[in-house]
């Protein structure tokens, strides 16, 4: 593949022009991270494919993050972002995990099967919204939803009735056209979803078109006990498909926990705020409070308990992250300021001793 790209082809947009100063603009070389592996960043500029190491140095980046390059191709720094999503590390670890940048359209997918889960659609639409990224679902595997096609897809618009859904066939062309409408040249796309649910297919059959064969990802076979395919992508990498859009593919996550996103959970679930505003106080628990609008609109039926029960856990979720992420920071920035006046102080004893 050619690694000659304009900017417009690696998704260079407007919003990061404007960060440029006039010096940046003449003597700068803008450069886009397409893959993150564990020691290095591989950079894509409009000439040639740049490898920079991971050092302490650097700010976190990820895949679709813009930096700028000095002359001999060194670091100079990070570009603004225009959207990131991002999750708490896996596992007991107090940590944010960058997950993909600066993308237009996040790409929701889930099959008609098993996977078919409104909680966790609900967690990736909060996710979605917290970035400010244009949500679609995509729902795959239409052969297994035994004429259901229909229930799933009112079950879904009775979460958001504006709420963008398409259903595909992931290994025919024709019908993966329906995503084409978000697929256009200088825009960067996204998919999200878990393993096994056809994405890896769905990203074959966008990068290749209906005259050739072209694999980019390997797919595996789907298991019949539980309707999951195994997982295939591993990595964070960016693709440059056929109609000029840009592609990033991550894998598929298990577990996806929610940091410092009050606002799009408020945004997922607006139905339900608009109901707590309307409780008598503004304090309410929603628990045994008289004038409490949420427990009159559960005990109607307007209001499902699932969808009220999430709610609440996301917010406890996203407000319990989030304060032990901002904890472990003030932490290390205390650590690091000790570490400077230990080593200002060590460096003030080995001058004396040299003046003595």
């Amino acid at each position: 593949m050619s690694t000659t790209f304009s900017l417009n082809q690696l998704g260079w947009q407007s919003f990061y022009q404007q960060q440029l100063s006039l010096n940046e603009f003449e003597s700068s070389t803008p450069a886009r991270i397409v893959e993150h592996h564990r020691s290095e960043y591989v950079l894509q500029t409009e000439q040639s494919q740049i490898k920079l190491n991971i050092t302490s140095s650097l700010p976190p980046m990820t895949v679709g993050d813009w930096l700028l390059l000095s002359e001999d191709h060194q670091f100079e720094r990070l570009l603004e972002r225009k959207s990131k999503i991002s999750r708490k590390a896996s596992g007991s670890k107090l940590k944010e995990q960058l997950i993909a940048a600066n993308i237009d359209t996040l790409f929701i997918v889930s099959s008609f099967n098993h996977d078919f889960n409104l909680s966790r659609f609900e967690r990736y639409l909060a996710i979605a919204h917290e970035a400010e990224v244009e949500p679609v679902i995509v729902l795959t595997k239409q052969d297994l939803c035994d004429g259901q096609q229909a229930h799933y897809l009112t079950q879904l618009q009775e979460l958001d009735p504006y709420l963008l859904v398409e259903s595909v066939n992931s290994t025919d062309h024709e019908s993966v056209n329906a995503l084409s409408a978000w697929c256009k040249p200088g825009k960067t796309i996204s998919f999200i979803g878990s393993s096994g649910v056809g994405k890896s297919t769905l990203v074959n059959t966008l990068m290749s078109s209906a005259h050739t064969a072209e694999r980019l990802q390997a797919t595996g076979a789907i298991r019949e006990d539980d309707s999951k395919g195994r997982h295939t992508t591993t990595s964070r990498s960016l693709h440059f498909m056929p109609s000029g859009s840009v592609l990033i593919d991550t894998p598929g996550m298990r577990e996806l926990q929610l940091a410092a996103c009050e606002s799009g959970v408020s945004q997922t679930f607006a139905d339900v705020e608009q109901l707590a505003n309307a409780c008598r106080f503004s304090d309410c628990q929603h628990q045994t409070e008289p004038g409490c609008a949420v427990r009159a609109a559960l005990e109607s039926g307007e209001l499902e308990q699932r969808r009220f029960d999430n709610y609440i856990k996301l917010m406890r979720e996203q407000a319990r992250n989030s304060a032990s992420l901002q904890q472990q920071r003030a932490q290390d920035k205390a650590l690091g300021k000790m570490y400077r006046r230990v080593m200002g102080e060590t460096q003030k004893i080995k001058k004396a001793g040299k003046l003595d």
